[in-house]
């Protein structure tokens, strides 16, 4: 399993439109609107890393109103219990 966060830039207003494509995406796992330098954070799972490079390069980064991404590849990861 290949796993990333992709963090991207939406056109001025696009956020709303942007969010309800990326929830209709079966590998995005997880999509959030955020305040900061980036508009929107999603966390994507695929099977291996040539699918999630697939998955990112043409569902993700090809939408329209997306301006810009930065994928940063999951190496590990640990379920915090509390």
């Amino acid at each position: 399993m290949a796993s990333a966060f992709v963090l991207i830039n939406v056109e001025p207003g696009a956020e709303d439109e942007v969010f309800e494509k990326l929830k209709t995406i079966p590998e995005v796992k997880e999509v959030f609107v955020v305040y900061s330098v980036y508009d929107i954070v999603v966390k994507i799972e695929s099977s291996s890393m040539d699918q999630l490079r697939e998955n990112i390069s043409n569902y993700i980064r090809k939408l329209p109103k997306v301006k810009s991404t930065i994928t940063m590849i999951i190496v590990e990861s640990k379920a915090m219990t509390r």
